[in-house]
């Protein structure tokens, strides 16, 4: 399979994963019924459509393989979490928990479906 299409089906999984991650965290740990459901989905989507590509496409030839992981995932949590900060008003606190969620569980579950 190229290389392309796993980058693809990575993105698909990513957000078949975050996405929902991020509607229990904002309705039902936060309690916040105040954004709309279709905004919660778009800013998700755009989320992992905005880093994705430049965790696998960018970023590789500038950091060393053996820090890879660690540094792409660091700056992808910072990343969506400015855009959920920005995007969707969350105070800090909450788009830090958030990106930290979201990003565990697609970790976490990429590891799994490895």
């Amino acid at each position: 399979m190229l290389y392309e299409t796993y980058f693809l089906l990575a993105l698909v999984t990513t957000w078949i994963i975050e996405i929902p991650v991020l509607i229990v965290l904002i309705r039902f740990a936060f309690r916040d019924r105040t954004i709309p459901i279709l905004k919660i989905i778009g800013v998700g989507l755009l989320c992992t459509a905005l880093t994705l590509p430049y965790l696998w496409f960018v970023l590789p030839p500038f950091v060393d393989g053996a820090y890879y992981i660690q540094a792409g995932e660091a700056l992808v949590f910072l990343a969506e979490a400015a855009i959920l900060y920005r995007l969707l008003g969350l105070d800090l606190k909450r788009a830090l928990a958030c990106s930290l969620f979201m990003n565990a569980a697609s970790f976490l579950l990429g590891l799994v479906l490895l």
